[in-house]
């Protein structure tokens, strides 16, 4: 049984990348149309159809938007430390009682221990 051998295949050297010359110059040279151009072209091309207080209300609507994040990032930082403290509350009542529940049992053989011996 012989084994098959694999040719490699020699892939041609990578050209170097192009220079901010050459892609300048690529883009200048584009016509308008050129789908790399047209198909990232937002939905409402900014233009003279396009009102100062359509922008002006963008504007403002994303301000309220990063206002209401804001406001509702603290509230979640305000209830995670609130819950870090009711955490470790819990965490000190549980201990607490364990020890209580301890005392008890201890109490409880102690008793049995001097019941059964008189």
């Amino acid at each position: 049984m012989g084994s098959k051998a694999k040719k490699r295949v020699v892939l041609p050297t990578r050209p170097a990348p192009p220079t901010v010359e050459q892609i300048l110059e690529d883009v200048r040279g584009a016509p308008a149309g050129d789908p790399v151009f047209t198909a990232l072209a937002a939905e409402d091309p900014p233009g003279p159809s396009r009102r100062a207080e359509d922008s002006e209300a963008q504007w403002e609507q994303l301000y309220q938007q990063s206002r209401a994040y804001v406001a509702t990032n603290q509230q979640l930082q305000q209830a995670r430390d609130g819950l870090r403290q009711k955490c470790e509350c819990l965490r000190q009542a549980g201990e607490d009682l364990a020890r209580e529940v301890d005392q008890v049992k201890q109490a409880a053989l102690l008793e049995a221990a001097a019941a059964s011996s008189g």
